[in-house]
């Protein structure tokens, strides 16, 4: 299972290289006041914060100048990866424990002071919910490294130089012609 997915991530990544890897600027002419002023827009900085977070998580957010998010994907994957190893160790004791049974030897929950006795389908039983545990919290895991992506992504999209200053958005405040009521609404405007 973990094999699989670490595959699945592997493939996404190697075929994401070349669409990360290119590279163009195009300029952008702003003009204020009779006065000219050219920035330069990088396109593709939301793939390379991507890109970033996707070789180490919370890089893509460092790029976007975001450090407050970093210690946020930190615990979030932190947190998968606690539940994952403690269910999985469960899951093994549980297993041993089932084997040495089988095997005719005494194990830890057979009943000797200070141990419970659990009976054969109680050690299947705990194996099966700790099997379910463990996946589920690497498919939160991985689902959770993934956002970490995506968010990079989206914020650097969201950069407040990508956004074209000629368009504005405000309330505003209509009088129906019809009974002379007035009608909230929104007024949007481009300038060309």
């Amino acid at each position: 299972m973990l094999k699989s997915a670490f595959y699945s991530v592997f493939f996404i990544y190697i075929f994401s290289i070349p669409i990360f890897g290119q590279e163009q600027i195009s300029d952008i002419i702003i003009e204020a006041d009779s006065t000219v002023i050219s920035q330069q827009i990088d396109p593709l900085s939301p793939s390379k914060a991507a890109f970033y977070s996707a070789v180490l998580p919370g890089l893509g957010q460092a790029y976007n100048k975001k450090y407050w998010k970093i210690p946020i994907v930190y615990a979030a994957l932190g947190t998968g990866m606690y539940f994952y190893v403690t269910n999985k160790e469960q899951l093994d004791r549980y297993q041993t424990a089932y084997k040495q049974r089988i095997a005719g030897y005494p194990d830890e929950f057979d009943g000797v002071d200070p141990n419970p006795y659990v009976s054969n389908e109680g050690l299947l039983r705990a194996q099966n919910i700790y099997k379910k545990n463990r996946d589920l919290s690497l498919f939160i895991t991985i689902g959770i490294y993934a956002l970490n992506i995506i968010e990079a992504n989206v914020d650097a999209h969201l950069d407040d130089k990508a956004f074209n200053k000629n368009l504005s958005f405000k309330p505003a405040l209509f009088i129906n012609p019809v009974d002379n009521s007035t009608v909230a609404g929104v007024y949007i405007k481009y300038d060309f």
